[in-house]
This record gives structure tokens, C-alpha cells and sequence, in this order.
């Protein structure tokens, strides 16, 4: 898809030349005024602007009560972000490549009692835990979950639908969508891959992009969609080749979810463009015959690059909303759009028979990386919203009023 560059695009970069060698100009605002969104507001804090990673995670990291955030090779102590390391850190430059952290995570993953990191590398590479050290000092022990981890849009859904989130991805070297289970043993932990597909399918090469999961045949079981179609859950979720049914939804695109936006009883799919332009909802339908079709309804193209997208309820109204934005120079000023302002935000969900969704700009200056967590991490029963990228690691505090 074609997208033209603004007629002001020298001049963005111009702007972004400046912020680089200017550090200071985002740290001297670590609370940011708020953005008002009707009567929800935001507060933005700078954890740092170095570029450490693509990805995030939240967590009780040393037991304070204080909801921490850990990006790359670091967690950010709640509440004044203090840094700390959790490995030995690497340097990257936001023109020049990527870095080695993408989506992450944090679970109990030896079952200790002390949350762990778990974080996905650059796509298709290694998978890996770091386990909570309980407060002692020093770098955590790194271990391997899997050597190869495909789909950019990998991460944690909760495929067997025990409450809890696994790991979700495709198997670069077998070209199988595969889920991750840890099992906790007295010796070690080992994580059991699950293929739900067959070899060199759709969805599971390391630059896939597109992955999500939810009840598409409102059987009770979480099915798992890409965009070429969607994988339906056996009553066994550990059964492997999964039955697929082909569909078409959408370009590439970043995390998919089903809501049953048009209120006819089934299950809708929304997803948003990785790396070109447009936020879209598939309307599921049923021919004569009752097979299921799909038809797409565009919610947005105001800005390009909706690498992250997550789908909570902001504004506490019973209704889903979309958070997202624009993923801040991905391919180094390659793609449509690149130059324009990195936006975050959300678009607050009207359902109904034509479903709406109003945006809501959030902030101009930090965008999303390749996932966006939403959380209440201040613990006012609010949700914030938390991302990292190559403009640094940002906390979005809601306010109310």
C-alpha cells in the first residue's frame, strides 16, 4: 500500500536530529501535563529515553507492593523508576538496528513466589526466562525457553483457557505454530511445545505478522487466528494439528482480538497495520450455505504503523477499547509515514448494530513498540497504559475528573 511522506517531513527529522543529541528535553519532563480525553486524562512519565527495547512487562519485582516495569536488560523501581539490571546491557541505536528484547512478559514461572521476567527476542530467535534473584543483588539468571520464536505478534494469550497466559509463537525451524507451557519439576523447569499446526504454515515464519486468540465458533474454547485464518481449538488443547480454516483478515498486522462488536451474537475480529496504514474490525457473517465470511470495516487511518494494540476498557463504561500507536521509526525512516509524529491512542468503543469508536489522542511523543501493556499499576482501579521503543520506556498514569 502506498502511503505519500508529508511535505513536512524534513522538518521532522530535523526535529528528531535535535531530541537525539538532546536527552535532557525528555527527562526534564518526567510528569508531563495531562491530555484530556473527554473526562479521562492521562500523566506521562519518562522512564528513560534510550532506546533498551520494543517491548514491556509490569510487575511486584521485590515484594514492596509497588507495581515495577522491566524493559531489555532492565527493571524500573515503582515509584520513582529507579534503574536496575537484570542482565548485562547492550546498546542500540534507534537509526541503526534493533534491539534484542521484544515483547515481554512477567509470570511466577518456578513457582517460588517471586515473579520472573520473560522476555522474546528479536524475531526468530531465542525465547528466554530471568529468574527473580528474591532480592539479593546481581544480574538474574538467564535460561532458554526455545532457541527460535517466529511471528512478530508472538507473545502471551491464554490458549488452554486456565486463567493463566502462555507463550504463543511460531517454531521458525519447523514452520509450526507452537504454544509454550512451563512445568515446574524439584530440579528444573521445562517448557512443554505444543504444534497446534502442520510444518510451513501460515503465520509461524519469524517476520509473520498478526496473532491472536478468542472463540471465533463460540464453542467455549480459544481458537487461535492469524490473518490467513484461524486454528479451531479440540476439546484437548495439548492436541496437536489443530483443524485451520483459511480466511481473509487483513494485511499484516499486529495482536488480534474477537469481540462481538455489532451485538448479533457472534465473534468479530479487529486488528490493526504493522507497518502500513488502517485499524479495521472483520464483521463475521454466514452465507446461505453457513460458512463463515468476513467483511471489513475500516475504524481508522489516521497514522500508520499500529504495531502494538491492546484491547481494554479505559474508560470503566463494560466495553472493550482499542490502545495503540505509532511504532516509532521501525524500519529506520523506511516506512509510510515515518516521519510524522509517534501518537498514542484510544479509541473508546461505541458497540452496536454499526459499531463506533472514538479517538482519543494521548500523547505526540512516544508512540508503541511491537505490544502495548495496559494495567493499573498505580492501583486506584484505574488502567494505565505502559510501552516501550526506540524513543525509550513511557508510563501513562489515568486520572479521572
Amino acid at each position: 500500500m502506498y502511503y505519500p511522506k508529508p511535505c513536512h517531513s524534513f522538518i521532522y527529522l530535523l526535529l528528531l536530529t535535535f531530541l537525539s543529541v538532546s536527552p535532557f528535553t525528555l527527562l526534564a519532563q518526567k510528569v508531563s501535563k495531562t491530555k484530556k480525553a473527554g473526562t479521562i486524562s492521562f500523566t506521562k512519565e519518562v522512564l528513560t529515553d534510550e532506546f533498551i527495547a520494543e517491548g514491556v512487562a509490569v510487575g511486584d519485582v521485590n515484594k514492596d507492593g509497588k507495581i515495577d516495569v522491566l524493559a531489555g536488560a532492565y527493571w524500573f523501581e515503582a515509584p520513582i523508576w529507579k534503574k536496575h539490571e537484570i542482565t548485562q546491557p547492550e546498546k542500540f541505536y534507534y537509526d541503526k538496528g534493533y534491539s534484542n528484547a521484544f515483547v515481554s512478559h512477567t509470570m511466577d514461572v518456578n513457582q517460588d513466589g517471586w515473579l520472573d521476567f520473560v522476555r522474546v527476542g528479536f524475531p526468530g530467535k531465542e525465547v528466554m526466562w530471568f529468574e527473580n534473584p528474591k532480592k539479593k543483588e546481581g544480574h538474574w539468571t538467564a535460561h532458554i525457553i526455545h532457541n527460535t520464536l517466529g511471528n512478530e505478534s508472538a507473545g502471551f494469550f491464554d490458549v488452554d483457557g486456565d486463567g493463566k497466559l502462555d507463550l504463543l509463537g511460531g517454531n521458525s525451524t519447523t514452520g509450526q505454530m507452537t504454544w509454550f507451557k512451563p512445568s515446574v519439576s524439584a530440579l528444573n523447569v521445562t517448557w512443554q511445545p505444543i504444534a497446534i499446526s502442520k510444518e510451513k504454515s501460515p503465520g509461524s515464519e519469524p517476520f509473520s505478522h498478526g496473532l491472536g486468540v478468542g472463540d471465533i465458533n463460540k464453542d467455549g474454547r480459544q481458537d487461535v487466528l492469524i490473518k490467513e485464518g484461524w486454528w479451531e481449538a479440540p476439546a484437548n488443547p495439548t492436541q496437536t494439528d489443530w483443524t485451520f480454516h483459511p480466511a481473509n483478515l487483513g494485511e499484516a498486522c499486529s495482536q488480534m482480538y474477537t469481540y462481538d462488536f455489532d451485538e448479533d451474537g457472534d465473534q468479530d475480529v479487529v486488528s490493526a497495520s504493522a507497518h502500513a496504514l488502517g485499524i479495521w474490525w472483520y464483521e463475521q457473517v454466514r452465507n446461505e450455505q453457513g460458512t463463515i465470511q468476513w467483511n471489513r470495516h475500516l475504524i481508522s487511518d489516521k497514522f500508520t504503523q499500529t504495531h502494538g494494540l491492546s484491547f481494554t476498557d479505559i474508560n470503566s463504561d463494560g466495553h472493550p477499547d482499542l490502545v495503540t500507536g505509532k511504532r516509532y521509526f521501525a524500519h529506520m525512516g523506511k516506512d509510510p509515514g515515518e516521519f510524522e509524529p509517534p501518537v498514542l491512542y484510544w479509541f473508546e468503543l461505541k458497540p452496536g448494530k454499526t459499531p463506533t469508536w472514538i479517538p482519543h489522542l494521548i500523547d505526540d511523543s512516544s508512540g508503541v513498540g511491537v505490544h502495548v501493556v495496559t494495567q493499573d499499576i498505580t492501583q486506584d482501579k484505574l488502567t494505565d497504559i505502559i510501552v516501550a521503543n526506540k524513543k525509550g520506556v513511557f508510563v501513562f498514569k489515568q486520572v479521572r475528573k
